[in-house]
């Protein structure tokens, strides 16, 4: 763990930027699993920091297009701001919101960052044939899915996962991070010190007042 897994932080990111380098390398790790978002169009479904990130990872790797979806109007304009083309309340009718923003074609890629099982479902619906589906967030571990099978299996949709970041990821991450490719520090919701970190924890867990809470060794 020394030798592979303990990275220096750079003198031009600070540490709340820095506590951003884990879920990015996550996301590189994602994104490179699910053959990348050059040229593609890209659907996030689930605007929390975890979907953002793939925001703006998707867009600094010159993504065609880039759509998201949520149910919080506050996470719907962060989606927005973070580099998203448009975003859409996930309740909406997102296929005929893709094809009529996509040339009537669905997503090249869709990446689910969250659990929620109407979710994953609609993301069967967005893909289109010849895509990819990423499952980037686990759901309750009772949930069933229903999966169209034929559908899936006619159109010849690829669907993986991922789980963390290896060391090449977090390496890949920093850079990204020092040079300005994916900004993060506008992210940043709350800042408690670590005195105080059940109020941090409560804030995440509420989830309309927040998107990253950062707890810091300092006052």
């Amino acid at each position: 763990n020394v030798k592979d897994g303990v990275f220096r932080i750079p003198a031009k990111l600070s540490y709340e930027e820095a506590t951003f380098i884990e879920p990015l390398a996550c996301t590189v790790r994602g994104q490179r699993a699910a053959g990348g978002a050059k040229g593609r169009s890209v659907l996030i479904l689930g605007s929390g920091i975890a979907g953002l990130l793939h925001i703006r990872l998707a867009q600094a790797r010159d993504a065609a297009k880039i759509w998201a979806t949520d149910i919080q109007t506050a996470r719907l304009a962060a989606a927005k701001s973070s580099g998203a083309d448009d975003s859409w309340d996930a309740r909406d009718d997102i296929p005929s919101k893709l094809r009529s923003a996509n040339s009537n074609r669905l997503a090249d890629l869709v990446i689910t960052c969250t659990g929620a099982p109407a979710a994953i479902e609609q993301a069967f619906r967005c893909v289109e044939p010849g895509g990819t589906i990423l499952f980037f967030a686990p759901s309750d571990p009772t949930a069933k899915v229903a999966i169209p099978f034929n559908d899936l299996w006619r159109n010849e949709v690829t669907m993986t996962s991922t789980y963390g970041g290896a060391p090449r990821d977090i390496r890949e991450s920093i850079e990204l991070l020092e040079r300005g490719a994916v900004s993060d520090r506008d992210l940043i919701t709350h800042s408690r010190p670590l005195s105080r970190a059940g109020e941090g924890f409560a804030l995440v867990a509420d989830g309309r007042a927040s998107m990253k809470v950062v707890l810091t060794p300092h006052a």
